[in-house]
């Protein structure tokens, strides 16, 4: 038996009134090549009013003969209130409010091909980060990926820009959210960046991707 697609007999969405993120809410059935069709199923997954995908920005300079990248800590209210002890597999011992990052950012509607992928990262970069770039500069690290497909559609598009050693930031301007709050950025040296995702120092999954395609330009530039 395969599965030759998927018939949608109803489509909504839930949590529509303003918020971030939407559910969209699928009930579906299978249609198979016998020309049967699975039992009636949900699916849910998380939609953006805002844009599809998004743009991960690897900042990096030489240092002191030493190539380093910035990683930005900021609010993560998700993870603060939605791991509750009993029903984590491995207990953790740590109580969330930030994680550390690279910088990202949600592509918008407007945003189109690689060019819309290389204004919006450097948009970030100084938003969030407080640094000017020329979007030419920013380099795409290779194909885009899905995060978690089972929960959500979108993509991220990993790119990275060098920042000139004397470069100072401006005071961030972030996109007037609370979540921006306390947000800090610091540099790290990219290997022990690395490093420190597979202690479990640095948890965020696009930060480490994202550091080990920029690792593997950087090797072959």
């Amino acid at each position: 038996m395969r599965v030759t697609g998927i018939d949608i007999e109803s489509d909504e969405l839930v949590g529509v009134d303003g918020g971030f993120l939407a559910i969209r809410r699928l009930r579906l059935r299978n249609r198979r090549d016998d020309g049967s069709q699975s039992a009636r199923y949900l699916c849910d997954f998380a939609v953006r009013p805002y844009g599809l995908d998004a743009v991960v920005v690897v900042l990096w300079r030489r240092h002191e003969g030493r190539i380093e990248v910035l990683v930005r800590d900021c609010l993560r209210p998700a993870i603060a209130v939605g791991r509750e002890p009993d029903r984590q597999t491995i207990p953790d011992p740590r109580r969330y409010l930030q994680l550390s990052e690279l910088v990202a950012g949600i592509l918008e509607v407007g945003d189109r091909g690689i060019e819309g992928i290389q204004a919006r990262a450097a948009e970030e970069a100084h938003e969030e980060a407080g640094y000017r770039v020329e979007p030419a500069r920013v380099t795409i690290l290779g194909a885009a990926s899905f995060p978690s497909p089972g929960s959500l559609p979108e993509k991220f598009h990993f790119t990275a820009v060098e920042i000139a050693e004397d470069a100072v930031a401006e005071p961030p301007a972030g996109d007037g959210s609370p979540m921006e709050e306390g947000a800090a950025s610091r540099w790290l040296e990219l290997d022990a960046a690395i490093a420190a995702c597979v202690r479990g120092e640095l948890e965020d999954l696009k930060t480490e991707l994202g550091l080990r395609r920029f690792a593997d330009w950087l090797r072959d530039a």
